[in-house]
């Protein structure tokens, strides 16, 4: 993954308990048990990760500063790709967060250490400072939020003040997408140099537009309710249900059916309703409220 350079930190001696690593044997310990008394972060990383190097004299740097109110788990995915794959983590560095029991937000590369410093701060209820990349945070909120014509707006302003930030050309992407304009998502996204195209803000525009490319190509909704009300064991049906509902902005709809093909059937058309479900997921973007509470019931699907 593609990672911008990162101000040189040396990390504080980790404190007694607050970081350590984990297996897939010991992860409901370490991580879901653990995060019931305070949040605990969990690194996904591998040692041919360059940006994971940046990254870990950060992350543990500041979590030693916040004495106790965050852990830190460290999971070699190279060792132990179980849980990451589940969890549908497809670059690294990742760093999900848990609390109690739940995953409840995230994020990908090598960040500077105001931006960890901001989101640990957010984590444990703290203010945290305001850049661009918070900006652009704002700018996700509001797309969330359906209030698109606020959320491009947002975008535009981080682009006139730099042209190429590829979290808001990401972001105007999917607002795009979110009107309904696939031309001018495609657009935006053809100008996106090759060598960023894997850059996650771009990454999840991208499949924000398959998703929607996808839904275009089914039939109404109505007519595949039908098909799953007349055979609830169609799991075909439900997955084009699925889709359907997410092009119609029914997330939470659809993310409930690809559950119940998982729940019903985890083998089903080679993992197919997991898979597609974690496209959603990163077509949504990490801090979507659908992702979150989509993340937290296929956890609990997962490890129950």
């Amino acid at each position: 993954m593609q990672a911008a350079p990162v101000p040189a930190a040396a990390a504080a001696a980790p404190a007694e308990g607050l970081i350590r690593d984990t297996t897939t044997k010991d992860f409901v310990k370490d991580v879901l048990e653990e995060s019931k008394s305070q949040p605990v972060l969990v690194d996904f990383w591998a040692p041919w990760c360059g940006p994971c190097k940046q990254l870990t004299p950060i992350i543990e740097k500041v979590v030693t500063a916040f004495k106790g109110k965050v852990k830190l788990v460290k999971m070699n995915i190279d060792d132990h790709p179980q849980v990451a794959g589940q969890l549908g983590i497809q670059s690294i560095p990742a760093v999900i967060a848990f609390d109690k029991g739940q995953p409840i937000d995230g994020f990908m590369g090598a960040l500077p250490e105001s931006q960890v410093n901001a989101f640990i701060e957010k984590l444990v209820g703290a203010k945290a400072g305001a850049d661009l990349a918070v900006v652009v945070a704002e700018g996700d909120a509001m797309l969330a939020e359906g209030n698109l014509e606020a959320a491009a707006e947002i975008y535009a302003q981080v682009l006139g003040a730099e042209p190429n930030h590829l979290g808001a050309l990401g972001g105007l992407a999917r607002a795009a997408v979110a009107a309904g304009d696939l031309a001018q998502a495609k657009a935006v996204l053809e100008a996106v140099p090759a060598d960023k195209l894997n850059d996650k803000a771009i990454a999840a525009a991208r499949a924000a537009l398959e998703v929607a490319e996808q839904a275009a190509d089914l039939g109404p909704v109505q007519e595949l309710e039908a098909k799953v009300a007349a055979n609830p064991a169609d799991h075909q049906a439900r997955f084009d249900l699925a889709v359907a509902l997410n092009g119609a902005g029914k997330r939470e709809e659809a993310t409930d059916h690809l559950l119940e093909i998982f729940k019903r059937d985890r083998a089903w058309n080679d993992d197919g309703a997991r898979k597609q479900l974690v496209q959603f997921f990163e077509a949504w973007g990490p801090m979507d409220e659908a992702t979150l509470a989509g993340r937290r019931k296929l956890s609990s699907l997962l490890f129950r």
